[in-house]
């Protein structure tokens, strides 16, 4: 019987675990329509590291079409968006700038990418977006992040 309750009590913890994963795995669509399929993201403030992945649902080529997934302070998201067009494809349209919390490579129809990072210094009071800076898509292509204290 005490195996039984231990094996119980151990399953509950797994659940519970990964439970409390799953909340810090986000995952996020772009499409050839220029559109995310979402426009709030959020995580518990109980959330050490977070992982997001970008799947692409369409058929249009990076070049064309292509999406990345970009997190930055509300108040940086222009200067990061203007700086990312300057710092090209190659770059992934990405600037090398501290005002960036975290960023994808860019990717085409079909493709998918993920990206972790590290929630350190990040709370709850401020205002975070996400976006996509390949040219001109950060107009449509937005939305907010939350920590959720």
């Amino acid at each position: 019987m005490r195996y039984i309750i231990s094996t119980l009590l151990g399953s509950m913890l797994f659940v519970a675990n990964a439970a409390q994963a799953n909340e810090c795995e986000l995952t996020i669509t772009g499409n050839d329509m220029m559109k995310f399929d979402k426009t709030e993201m959020s995580v518990p403030a109980s959330c050490d590291d977070v992982t997001v992945t970008l799947i692409h649902s369409g058929k249009l080529g990076k070049k064309v079409m292509g999406h990345n997934w970009v997190l930055s302070e509300a108040g940086n998201m222009q200067s990061v968006v203007q700086q990312g067009m300057s710092a090209g494809m190659e770059s992934q349209y990405v600037p090398d700038s501290d005002t960036v919390i975290a960023a994808t490579d860019v990717i085409g129809g079909g493709e998918e990418t993920s990206i972790t990072f590290s929630t350190e210094g990040m709370s709850a009071n401020n205002d975070y977006k996400f976006y996509c800076t390949f040219p001109g898509h950060s107009a449509i292509m937005q939305g907010s992040f939350a920590i959720k204290g």
